[in-house]
């Protein structure tokens, strides 16, 4: 499907929605530059376009001969382009209507619109990018912090490829030496048990940590989810309100103001967070805030981290002893709120009890310790970025991943437990499409096209 399109010539704006200063219409394909020139004019005579140096000119309707804008024409002749196809980027002004005009005698003169993602997608099919990298591109693309956009950029060259790549071979290798001693037993080409079974166990532990890695990687892209938990009427929207620096969530003396949830984006020190405010947990007065306790319950148990909030104006309660325990085991906080009043909380007997839990002391309302709190939530929470690209940021990679080091956990099984050699080998045989596929090597037109359609249209 895709493949057999090559023969065509795309076009699409390649800048953002909105007016700007500039604005880029790209092609791609054989006849990108003669299609450009039909509504390109040269401001002088050249006796051809030279490639990846900027021509300047202006845009001319071919039925009237009217100028309708200047432009800065780029041609990229192949295989020195983005695409390995012949491309010409043109530079005009800015606005909708003179790009969707430029777009519009393209198609009339034989291009057709781009599909989404289709200039990357060609770049991959052309041998540029892997599946990997291309999708690196568009996290590039979306990136909401520095972190985020190194990362994308190491892994656009390479940086996560070149260990898939490395595993695969890793994988070949102990088929080959497995299907050896299964087809020549006789010759002596039998790889050690022990020997075997220690390189199975070596690419089950590197594949394990890239897996792991998925929970970092979808924290740097999508934000941190933090809940803010604790008894009615502890100062959780205050502190919410705290948080945004501003009156988000409405704060009133009387216990259950809030009876569903409040969900904001918060960013600190360059890592992006989503901050969760909910109803107050215990025994709810009514039906509505029964459903908004257990929605809240629902969310503390989904998020990343947790904030759990304290009165330290009230002796401690059952309750607080309770919910500390409960989330035990949860990468959490502990906020001693309301330091404003008299302190009435021993709140070193809670930090004895719960040894290893940070804590600090606040007033929300009267923002007392907030920024102490910020680089607080920040040093417990934000993801530790890796230095290399080796980190997994989506569902597909951790799936197909997954899937490898099921057949490699049989084929290891079958080994410790001395079976004959066709068993693991066959366990491995299956594992090597699936890395295939993380790549691009093997995949179906399908999950192509469902990777390259979540791409803006002129990428």
């Amino acid at each position: 499907m895709f493949r057999s399109s090559f023969a065509d010539t795309i076009i699409a704006v390649s800048t953002p929605p909105g007016r700007g200063g500039i604005g880029i219409v790209r092609l791609s394909g054989p006849e990108a530059l003669s299609i450009s020139l039909t509504f390109f004019s040269p401001g002088r005579k050249l006796r051809r376009i030279p490639s990846h140096r900027a021509v300047f000119g202006r845009l001319v309707d071919p039925a009237n001969g009217s100028a309708f804008d200047e432009a800065v024409l780029l041609y990229f002749q192949k295989p020195r382009s983005y695409t390995r196809e012949d491309v010409v980027e043109m530079s005009l002004h800015g606005n909708p209507i003179v790009l969707e005009e430029a777009v519009r005698l393209g198609i009339a003169a034989g291009a057709r619109p781009a599909r989404p993602g289709e200039f990357t997608m060609r770049a991959c099919l052309n041998g540029r990018y892997d599946l990997v990298q291309a999708e690196a591109v568009n996290d590039l693309i979306r990136a909401e912090s520095r972190a985020a956009a190194k990362l994308a950029w190491t892994q656009v060259e390479g940086g996560l490829s070149g260990k898939i790549l490395s595993l695969r071979r890793g994988l070949i290798e102990l088929l080959a030496d497995l299907e050896a001693s299964i087809e020549f037993p006789e010759e002596g080409l039998s790889a050690a048990k022990s020997s075997t079974i220690a390189r199975t166990s070596g690419l089950i532990a590197e594949i394990e940590k890239l897996v792991a890695s998925h929970d970092t990687g979808k924290a740097i892209f999508e934000g941190v989810s933090v809940a803010i938990v604790g008894q009615a009427n502890v100062g959780k929207s205050t502190l919410f309100n705290a948080f945004l620096g501003e009156e988000r969530a409405i704060v009133a003396p009387e216990p259950g103001t809030t009876r569903d949830y409040l969900k904001e984006r918060l960013r600190i020190k360059d890592q992006a967070f989503t901050l969760i405010d909910m109803a107050g947990l215990g025994r709810p007065a009514s039906e509505v805030e029964k459903e908004g306790v257990r929605r809240g319950k629902q969310l503390a148990q989904r998020s990343d981290g947790l904030l759990i909030l304290l009165d330290a104006s009230k002796e401690a309660r059952p309750e607080d002893f309770s919910l500390l325990a409960d989330y035990r085991d949860r990468k959490a906080l502990l906020i001693f709120n309301k330091i404003d009043l008299p302190k009435k909380m021993d709140t070193e007997k809670i930090r004895k009890t719960f040894p290893g839990l940070p804590s600090i002391e606040i007033s929300a309302l009267k923002r007392t310790n907030i920024r102490r709190l910020l680089n607080k939530v920040h040093v417990v929470f934000a993801p530790r970025v890796p230095d290399s690209g080796e980190i997994v940021f989506h569902e597909r990679q951790k799936f197909l991943l997954e899937s490898v080091l099921r057949h490699l956990r049989s084929a290891l099984t079958s080994l410790e437990e001395g079976q004959s050699e066709e068993v693991p080998a066959e366990a491995v045989r299956e594992a090597v499409p699936l890395i295939g596929q993380l790549t691009g090597d093997i995949g179906a037109e399908e999950v192509i096209g469902d990777i390259f359609n979540r791409f803006c249209v002129g990428k």
